[in-house]
């Protein structure tokens, strides 16, 4: 698992087997909370299993979902480099088993080793990027133009499809309400672009979900 992380692919295989040697196994029921933000981090967290939400919430409770993750994905990394508190709330939106790299055994290899500082630095810049689309689209977006964006994503990374993605959860990620997300995909799916099958939804013409979502 920790070779198939752009993080780790690139290490020796004795630094790469002290990181699994550290790493401990954590399981969590669906809608627990994992860790708190501004809480000490306990490290840099892998998803094996399941999936996970990354949330702020505002000062009248409010909760605003920055990411969803599943299966291959890492969290608190950020927290796990500098040896911060955790930037941000995370729980499980469905049964869960993941791994915590204790933040003393990355910071560790990261002396040890600088190709895993360059490819540290290659991959925050990434999520940089994707964080900087986000804002894009919660400032100059519509409604259904973000959840077109999501749509799209759904389809590549499971983590946006699985049960515990419902309508409401959407709605805490798009900023918006339930209400306004059923409403956005009765357009989505007249437009002809989605249909629904059950609880899933199927993209029926993904070119025009991309110009929609640019709307």
């Amino acid at each position: 698992m920790l070779r198939k992380l752009p993080y780790f692919a690139q290490l020796s295989p004795t630094t790469l087997q002290q990181l699994a040697d550290q790493s401990l196994a954590r399981r969590f029921d669906a809608g627990a909370m994992i860790f708190g933000e501004a809480e000490a981090s306990a490290g840099l967290w892998l998803i094996e299993t399941g999936s996970v939400k990354i949330f702020k919430l505002t000062p009248d409770g409010r909760e605003h979902v920055l990411h969803l993750l599943g299966p291959g994905d890492t969290f608190n990394d950020i927290a796990a480099l500098d040896a911060g508190p955790n930037p941000a709330n995370a729980g499980a939106t469905s049964p869960l088993q993941a791994w915590v790299i204790p933040t003393a055994a990355v910071q560790a290899a990261l002396g040890a080793d600088p190709g895993l500082a360059v490819a540290v630095v290659r991959s925050l810049a990434q999520r940089v990027r994707h964080l900087v689309v986000q804002i894009e689209d919660l400032a100059l977006r519509s409604v259904t133009a973000r959840l077109a964006r999501f749509v799209l994503e759904q389809a590549e990374n499971p983590a946006l499809s699985g049960p515990g993605v419902t309508r409401a959860l959407i709605a805490t990620h798009l900023a918006t309400t339930p209400e306004t997300v059923s409403r956005s995909l009765r357009v989505l799916e007249q437009a002809g672009a989605i249909r629904f099958d059950r609880h899933r939804i199927i993209i029926e013409k993904a070119e025009l979900l991309r110009e929609m979502a640019l709307a």
